[in-house]
């Protein structure tokens, strides 16, 4: 009885082993429940560990660059840090000031907006004695009560920046320091890595993946933040055409939230309508303004990102919009920001993690290459002699050189 093994039960009567399945399945349930709601509790710490993760990598061919011009590694991570420090901060100075001044305006604005949904109201006779009705059962208030209550809630939402802005600038500074060391510290993480597995062929796979893994992200960064800046160059001259305030904010709007697929873009022309309404006569020409932005954001979303971006770097849609509103759930905008840099990640590990070419196919449509086996060697030799190679394709060629000679000892 005391070397007797506890499992789960069997059902089946014939020991097929279904109901054996069946617990395995709702143990890997009960891991993705525990497991999401750990990155949802630990999102203060896992979160800056993701964006150093995901910058290291867009980073670390310029790392290998500037090592080969003979600048030294721990330069490269100084250069790179301070000018993440001082593009934050350009943008955060050029927004400062519209924002400032949009802060100061809020209750005029709201009063605005208040009268301008009340002309739509009476303008549309169907919805009105809805509205009436509305009206009826809520308590009325004048103006002056509305101007107090939206002071109350600009004090309170100013009391809450005020109250979160020093455990952001926690996680903003613990990013840059943790970018710092790993791209300070060279070769030795992708070392580390590639020595946790046995074989010859799995330490050239793993290798391999992390070369793609940053070309990828490369690519689609690259291509996603130009893209965007465009975008937010065009918005910022569309809003300046129509006589709108704050035409660099809107700039400089668009281009942060085109990260996040689809819902910066509903985000972005909800904005630019509103403003329209509070500055511009009746309703038609608002609409215009927040058509314009939706002209210009779909433009770039169905014609230009899909012919500058790789075509093996596209998503399916489906999933890209689940994966957004799972990270905005879990992390909340840093979340949508992050959500298609990682499966982009994912993407490129199903290529090469066995038993994942399904699931990188439902997330690209198409299907995976298949991994060539090697023998044994060193993981020391593979990285050393891939760290000279200037792309994933360059990498893939030195490294079955080293297989070769490795082969023929």
């Amino acid at each position: 009885m005391a070397d007797k093994r506890y499992s789960f039960p069997r059902f089946g009567a014939d020991g097929s082993g279904a109901s054996e399945r069946a617990a395995n399945w709702a143990v890997i349930g009960i891991f993705l429940i525990l497991a999401f709601a750990a990155i949802a509790a630990g999102r203060d710490f896992l979160m800056p560990v993701t964006l150093a993760v995901l910058l290291f990598f867009v980073f670390t061919p310029l790392r290998r660059l500037a090592r080969r011009r003979g600048i030294p590694d721990w330069l490269t991570a100084t250069g790179v840090t301070l000018g993440l420090v001082m593009a934050v901060a350009l943008i955060a100075y050029a927004a400062s000031g519209p924002i400032s001044q949009a802060t100061h305006n809020l209750p005029m604005i709201s009063t605005r907006l208040e009268h301008k949904f009340e002309e739509v109201r009476a303008s549309i006779e169907d919805l009105q004695k809805a509205a009436e009705k509305i009206d009826e059962v809520q308590s009325g208030g004048s103006d002056a009560g509305a101007t107090i209550t939206v002071e109350q809630e600009t004090d309170s939402t100013l009391k809450s920046l005020i109250k979160f802005t020093p455990t952001i600038a926690g996680q903003v500074v613990f990013t840059l320091v943790l970018l710092f060391f790993m791209l300070g510290s060279g070769d030795l993480l992708y070392l580390k890595i590639v020595q946790s597995f046995d074989s010859m062929s799995e330490k050239r796979s793993a290798y391999l993946a992390l070369r793609q893994i940053e070309d990828s992200l490369g690519n689609y960064l690259g291509a996603i933040t130009i893209i965007n800046a465009g975008l937010g160059l065009a918005i910022g001259l569309a809003m300046f055409a129509w006589g709108m305030p704050g035409a660099l904010l809107f700039g400089l709007g668009a281009f942060v939230l085109n990260f996040i697929p689809y819902l910066g873009a509903i985000a972005g022309v909800a904005t630019a309508g509103l403003v329209a309404l509070v500055v511009m006569p009746g309703v038609f020409w608002p609409m215009m303004v927040a058509g314009t932005y939706m002209m210009l954001t779909a433009l770039e979303g169905q014609v230009i990102t899909p012919y500058f971006v790789s075509r093996r770097l596209q998503m399916n849609t489906v999933v890209v919009f689940l994966a957004v509103a799972l990270w905005a759930w879990l992390w909340s905008v840093i979340g949508m920001i992050i959500a298609v840099p990682v499966l982009v990640v994912m993407r490129v590990l199903a290529d090469y993690v066995p038993g994942w070419e399904k699931f990188g196919n439902f997330l690209a449509g198409e299907d995976p290459p298949a991994i060539e086996d090697e023998d044994e060697e060193e993981a020391r030799e593979i990285v050393e002699a891939g760290s000279g190679a200037e792309d994933e394709a360059s990498a893939r060629a030195v490294t079955a050189e080293v297989v070769e000679d490795n082969e023929t000892v």
